[in-house]
């Protein structure tokens, strides 16, 4: 007999990207005494990863739990970037409802329509919360409207247009159901989500069944399965089977070793959990995201979305530069395979494939960003190797055309940089759809662009816009291929021999370009150590040094000056790098070379191409 839970709920916290869903979480955790009251307490407590908190931003989605009155309260924080999604997609089926945050300055954004879409579509009943209401030009109520507006463009039923709405600072930690007063704590939002999320339903009586959301690992104990017990019960020593929607033939035996319930940010273990619970089990070896956990007697799946596909690609390559091996502690194949294929117990938007080769593997993410976090995480656990130029996946129609990925991009940029944007994004193929203004002489540009188009644009775009614009892309989906883009207009600058850079050879070579290194960095035949100012490779002898003449000139003391080197990131570097170039990448360093070293060979692998190409 169905029944419900009522002293839970289970609620998401969805929004765009840096609208404070993160900080919202902190103010919850603090109202509701899982801190003590001197305990010191980092803000965005939920942003465990290190590369989460130098980025602020939510990289993986976060269960915690608190007690309101008696009420438990399951919350999820998750992540706002698109090449994220994957990560919202799941937990959603964990949840009865959703709490929106939205900036009251910006305004919903693109990645607040793609969120909130995928929750309607769940039919989870939604919560606003304007968030930043104290913050400098915010104007809580055109966003009420402008909210209103995405949720009927969205198809909202009128249950959901009449959804409430909260007003927030969850960095002061107040909230208030009326714009007139102030709010003295988080108390109306706690309040909201009592009277307005549903409680959770099942049948206690019933088979077991619970749907794995989400994957955690640890070294100690294997993977880590989370998800909502739908009914029946589960208990510790408990005799189950593994089933899955997609899979009809999976039907593997398993025991449930160890049980968690999550009370503050702890995961505390228990004996048994009962319907409506959100719960982590480990101890089960072949677990995957989207398996159902059923009773021996019952093992029927819960329905699961698919997620989305990858749309862009690179190889990671074993680094087999002259300087391979020197700074790195996990250099060899077999350890950049077994890391790779680690990564897919978490992260389920990626795919990892083996190539022809052995030391090269196909890795396939969401975006730019979901591969350039991947890379510094491996980088910072010792591992050192090389990877090329992201490429989008191409797929095929009935016809045999090729398709191409494309993207909506939304561009919030001061007036007088809109031109430079719209000429430089419709070099790239990109089609200006709509153009509006936005707040505070900003202009909001939106264009469709093929997903290639983006790539290597974003440090341009810092550029042209002086650091002033916003940037956001939300995947659209497979079109016909657009043409031929020029990823770089510059050659690159190329070491023509191995030793260390002094003074005098950069100062040559600065006139051809701007530099990447400077004086004393050891570099190698092949490697790229700046952007030439025209459109080829340019070779420079930068560890030349000035010949020695017994005759002095009154210049010949006076010291050469350089100008300061661009020092790229990986993200400026990933950007920078041709189709014909690798970034060799090691703890210590950043290193852009040549795919193939030597000079003549890359000649003749060129010339090779070319005439493939007319072939």
């Amino acid at each position: 007999m169905i029944q419900k839970r009522e002293d839970v709920r289970n609620v998401a916290i969805i929004a765009h990207v840096d609208h404070g869903k993160t900080t919202l979480v902190d103010g919850l955790l603090r109202q509701s005494g899982v801190f003590r009251a001197n305990q010191e307490v980092v803000d965005r407590v939920m942003d465990s990863n290190a590369i989460e908190r130098e980025r602020g931003i939510t990289i993986l989605s976060k269960n915690t739990a608190v007690n309101y009155n008696g009420i438990k309260i399951n919350i999820i924080d998750t992540p706002g970037h698109a090449d994220f999604g994957g990560e919202v997609e799941r937990i959603l089926k964990m949840v009865n409802g959703v709490i929106l945050v939205v900036d009251a300055f910006e305004g919903p954004m693109p990645q607040t329509r793609f969120v909130l879409s995928k929750a309607m579509s769940l039919n989870l009943p939604v919560i606003v919360c304007i968030n930043k209401i104290d913050r400098p030009g915010a104007r809580p109520t055109q966003v009420i409207d402008e909210v209103l507006e995405l949720l009927m463009d969205l198809g909202a039923s009128d249950e959901q247009l009449d959804c409430p709405f909260v007003f927030a600072s969850a960095k002061a930690g107040i909230a208030t159901l009326d714009l007139g007063s102030a709010g003295s704590s988080m108390k109306p939002l706690f309040e909201t989500i009592v009277n307005y999320i549903p409680a959770p339903e099942g049948d206690p009586d019933a088979g077991t069944q619970m749907l794995v959301s989400t994957i955690d690992y640890n070294e100690y104990v294997g993977r880590i399965g989370v998800g909502r017990l739908d009914n029946g019960i589960l208990k510790v020593g408990q005799e189950c089977v593994l089933v899955n929607h997609h899979d009809p033939d999976k039907l593997d035996k398993v025991k449930i070793t160890k049980l968690y319930e999550f009370e503050g940010l702890q995961k505390i273990e228990v004996p048994e959990a009962h319907v409506g619970s959100i719960v982590a089990v480990s101890g089960i070896e072949n677990l995957r995201i989207g398996d159902t956990i059923c009773a021996p007697e019952n093992p029927v799946a819960i329905p699961f979305q698919k997620i989305s596909e990858p749309t862009i690609s690179m190889s990671f390559v074993v680094n087999d530069s002259p300087m391979a091996g020197r700074e790195g502690k996990f250099v060899t194949s077999r350890h950049l395979r077994d890391r790779l294929y680690r990564e897919l117990n978490t992260d389920v938007s990626l795919r990892v494939e083996d190539t022809d080769t052995t030391d090269t593997f196909k890795v396939s993410g969401r975006g730019e960003l979901h591969l350039s976090v991947l890379i510094e995480t491996m980088r910072r656990e010792g591992y050192e190797f090389a990877v090329s130029k992201a490429e989008v996946i191409y797929k095929t129609d009935e016809k045999g055309k090729k398709l191409e990925p494309i993207e909506y991009c939304y561009i919030d940029v001061p007036d007088e940089f809109s031109g430079a944007v719209i000429s430089k994004l419709s070099e790239r193929k990109g089609n200006l759809v709509n153009m509006g203004t936005a707040n505070n002489g900003f202009a909001r540009l939106e264009f469709e662009i093929p997903s290639r188009g983006l790539i290597g644009y974003h440090d341009s775009f810092l550029t042209d816009t002086k650091g002033n614009g916003i940037m956001n892309t939300i995947f659209k989906g497979y079109e016909p291929f657009k043409g031929e883009i020029a990823y770089r207009n510059q050659g690159s600058l190329i070491a023509f021999e191995a030793g260390t850079a002094v003074t005098y050879g950069l100062f040559q070579a600065q006139e051809r370009g701007n530099l990447f290194i400077t004086a004393g960095t050891e570099v190698y035949a092949g490697m790229v150590i700046g952007e030439a100012g025209k459109g080829e490779d340019v070779f420079c002898n930068v560890c030349k040094t000035k010949h020695l003449t017994n005759t002095r000139t009154s210049s010949s003391d006076e010291s050469l000056r350089l100008v300061p080197p661009k020092v790229l990131s990986l993200e400026q570097a990933i950007d920078f790098i041709d189709t014909d170039e690798l970034l060799e990448v090691t703890p210590k360093s950043l290193r852009i070379r040549k795919k193939i070293l030597d000079p003549r060979m890359r000649k003749r692998a060129a010339i090779s191409a070319e005439n493939k190409a007319k072939n």
